[in-house]
Order: C-alpha cells, then sequence, then structure tokens
C-alpha cells in the first residue's frame, strides 16, 4: 500500500479500472487449499487475459467456508503473484467488526492494494448499526476498503446509508450488486466521492455509457467467457473506455450466444433457486483450463447430468473449440 489512509479515496479513483475478476479457491482431493491450482490461475488471468485486478475470498471465493487462516494464506498466494502485475482487492469481511479488522490489516501486510468488506448480514441490524459497524471497521484499518452490497447476503445497504458510509476516512468504493435504479440512487447521492462498481457484464456497457463506471469490479464472468487469445470483454471494455462506443457494441454483441450460456449456468441458478453458482464456475473452469476443483458444503458437486448439458451449450456455441484453439498452440 502505496498511500495514506486519508488519501485511499484519491488512489481509488486513480487506480480502479478495466475489467477485474472475482475468482474462486480451488480445493485439492483432500479437501485442502490447492496452492499450486491457485497459483496456475493468477498466472492464467494475468499474463493471458491481462486481467487489471482480483478480487479474492470473497462470495465466489467460498469465504464462508474457509477457516481465518486460510482466508490469509489465499491472500498472500494472491499478493505474491499478483505483486507488480495487476491490483489485488481481497474480501475481509466477517460477522466479528474485530476479526474483519484483523483481516484487513493482515491483507494490508501481505501487499494487499485494498480490501473489501461485506456488511454483516446477521444478525439483522439496523442503519444505524451498519453504519457503527462500518465506522468501527474504519477506525481500525488504512488501507482503503470498498463496501460490498450483494443480494447474496439477504441484507441492502440503502441508498442513505451508503452515502454515509461513503463519508468514513478510508471508505473508497462500493461494489453495487443491486438493481440499477438503486446503482443510480446511490450514485446521485454519491457523486464521484467513492468509486462505484456492478458485477454485471450484462449491463456493463450501459453503465460505461451511461453512468461513467470505469471498472467492472468484478464478476467470474472476465475468466468464464474469455480464454487465452481470446478476450472480448477485455476488448469492448477497452473501446468503451476510450470512447468508441459502436466498436465496443459490435464486440459485445457478437459473444451473445456465450453469454445466453453464461446466464443460464451462472445467473439462473441464483435468480431463480437462489442457489450460489460456485460448483458451476469451478467445473467451467476445469473445462477451459483453469483449476475449479470440489465446492465445500453447504455448497453441493454439479450432477454429471448438468456438467454434460454445460459442456454441450459451451460446444453448441464454438467456445470450446476456442479452447482447443489455445491448448494446441500451447503444445505446438
Amino acid at each position: 500500500m502505496d498511500y495514506s489512509r486519508s488519501d485511499a479515496k484519491r488512489a481509488a479513483r486513480e487506480r480502479f479500472r478495466g475489467v477485474w475478476a472475482a475468482i474462486t479457491t480451488p480445493f485439492t482431493p483432500d479437501n485442502r487449499i490447492d496452492e499450486p491450482g491457485l497459483r496456475h490461475n493468477m498466472r492464467w488471468l494475468i499474463e493471458h487475459l491481462k486481467i487489471d485486478g482480483v478480487f479474492c475470498t470473497g462470495t465466489m471465493g467460498e469465504f464462508w467456508a474457509l477457516t481465518k487462516e486460510e482466508r490469509m494464506r489465499v491472500v498472500e498466494i494472491v499478493c505474491e503473484e499478483a505483486r507488480g502485475r495487476c491490483l489485488t482487492i481481497p474480501h475481509t469481511g466477517h460477522h466479528s467488526a474485530d476479526e474483519t479488522v484483523e483481516l484487513t490489516n493482515q491483507a494490508e501486510r501481505a501487499g494487499a492494494d485494498f480490501a473489501i468488506v461485506m456488511n454483516p448480514y446477521y444478525p439483522p441490524a439496523s442503519e444505524e448499526a451498519l453504519y457503527q459497524w462500518y465506522a468501527h471497521v474504519s477506525a481500525r484499518t488504512n488501507i482503503g476498503v470498498w463496501m460490498f452490497d450483494t443480494p447474496f447476503s439477504e441484507v441492502a445497504l440503502s441508498p442513505e446509508v451508503t452515502a454515509r458510509i461513503a463519508g468514513l476516512e478510508n471508505i473508497c468504493g462500493l461494489k453495487c450488486s443491486r438493481p440499477l435504479d438503486h446503482y443510480a440512487k446511490v450514485q446521485a447521492l454519491v457523486g464521484d466521492s467513492i468509486v462505484l462498481s456492478h458485477p454485471s457484464e450484462t449491463e456493463l456497457l450501459h453503465l460505461i455509457s451511461h453512468n461513467g463506471m470505469k471498472v467492472h469490479m468484478s464478476s467470474a464472468a472476465p475468466f468464464l467467457i474469455q480464454v487465452p487469445g481470446y478476450t472480448p470483454m477485455r476488448d469492448y471494455t477497452e473501446l468503451a473506455l476510450a470512447g468508441d462506443l459502436a466498436g465496443a457494441k459490435e464486440i459485445r454483441d457478437g459473444i451473445e450466444p456465450l453469454r445466453a450460456v453464461h446466464e443460464r449456468w451462472i445467473r439462473e441458478p441464483w435468480l431463480q433457486q437462489h442457489i450460489m453458482p460456485i460448483a458451476q464456475i469451478k467445473v467451467w473452469c476445469d473445462m477451459i483450463g483453469m483449476v475449479g476443483g470440489a465446492v465445500r458444503p453447504p455448497l453441493l458437486p454439479l450432477p454429471a447430468a448438468e456438467i454434460a448439458a454445460m459442456r454441450s451449450d459451451l460446444e453448441r456455441v464454438g467456445f470450446m473449440a476456442r479452447v482447443g484453439m489455445q491448448a494446441e498452440r500451447a503444445s505446438a
């Protein structure tokens, strides 16, 4: 961390740009963290997909199923692999405010650029209690901290309390996984005092062109719909940020068949069944050359029939052919 606590907001405005990925935590068959697999995935993202930043130990990372020590180790590995090559933002939230402080300060020591903290979602709390919880964390940390407002938590931060929390000294961003009208209300209240981002790839071009968003922070889409040598999400994001919206739209619209597969397997399980699609993401990763592995309880593995159906969908839209082309180039 090369900025002061009082400078966190400026640092965030300057550094959050482009496409950031929310990564999974791979596990070995005997249920330990797959450290070589995690390093492989980081190198895949940085060297082949040119990812601008990595969000680890979050929802995609099964943070609820990791011990405190495991969360710290994942952050250490991610920061080691990323150092000087891309930015990092570990999720350090916990129901315990003091453990959140401990995890956040450890992330700073490990070399993280920023941290992100989901609001506590149990027990139910008033808006004043949520504000005081963030104030407690903010007062005891120096690194720039993002809020993480996600429907996975079943607790929403209202636009008003979000704006109030945004006034804390080192609170510098918000990952707002809410409907676009909620995003717009928050934006109207906070202006450019903190960085705002929404994790929907489907809405990314709209958010850049209509809301001035400059960073996709973050989702699994950057490594699910891209492979080495084929980076349409990065390509259209760069065009849009440079002002070429027509060129960006052409690339964005060109991946609609693949986007539909992504919606079916990654978005719909949550929207229709409130099932976190981590097993689906990990199976998809295994298919394309990344390390996915198993999920931890209470998540369940994907049945063989669904794995076959996912592969069939990816083959039908030509994505597995792109994976095969990359494998051939690598072995040549």
